[in-house]
């Protein structure tokens, strides 16, 4: 990756880092707090780099069966969107080469965004600003996993009720949705969604 790709990524994938790293380490301090060692949370950001996922993850890690079905299915659910966003970044990842399987790993909703909507700077190739804004991304995620682990450990203090950040980082989006007037029939959409779910699948079905 070209020094100039990562410099002019930086500025678009530096607030990125901000939110990242209250989820990453809030993610490290929730695998702490249920007993697992800083490696898992640094490895799970590694391998899997869906956030909302691993932190399902945590849970399924700690039932006292493994079950593959449902935990396939159960990705399948809460990263389904991938499918669709993916989709509309097929031609902007045409014939990159040894870059396009790493750039379909990273796409998380963030890096998404950026690279959807944001032209690469004059003199500055498409594929290295998508590779440099996708590493940005992922470094930040990683990075503030294994601090959270780390820290995590260190600290006395009662944890419990953290695994409620990802219930709170979804109603802020949500109260961000309602702000908007245009977008306020999206949210009206999820809501209801979740309504129904929760009646058709009970509260200990409901994700």
């Amino acid at each position: 990756m070209k020094t100039k790709a990562f410099r002019a990524a930086l500025p678009y994938a530096l607030p990125i880092c901000v939110g990242f790293l209250f989820l990453g380490m809030s993610y490290g301090f929730l695998m702490r707090s249920q007993g697992f060692s800083f490696v898992y949370p640094m490895l799970m950001s590694l391998f899997i780099f869906a956030g909302s996922m691993e932190f399902v993850t945590a849970n399924l890690l700690l039932m006292p069966t493994f079950q593959p079905l449902h935990a396939f299915l159960l990705t399948l659910m809460v990263n389904a969107r991938h499918l669709f966003y993916g989709l509309s970044m097929l031609d902007k990842f045409q014939n990159l080469g040894w870059k396009k399987p790493y750039l379909i790993f990273g796409l998380c909703d963030e890096t998404f965004s950026i690279n959807c909507a944001t032209e690469p700077p004059a003199g500055v190739p498409a594929k290295d600003f998508y590779l440099a804004v996708s590493l940005l991304d992922y470094l930040y995620w990683v990075a503030a996993s294994f601090v959270g682990g780390l820290i995590g450990g260190m600290l006395h203090a009662d944890l419990t009720g953290l695994d409620f950040v990802l219930t709170a980082l979804i109603f802020v989006l949500f109260l961000d949705k309602w702000d908007r007037r245009e977008d306020r029939p999206s949210a009206l959409i999820g809501l209801g969604a979740a309504i129904v779910c929760l009646l058709v699948f009970g509260q200990s079905s409901f994700i």
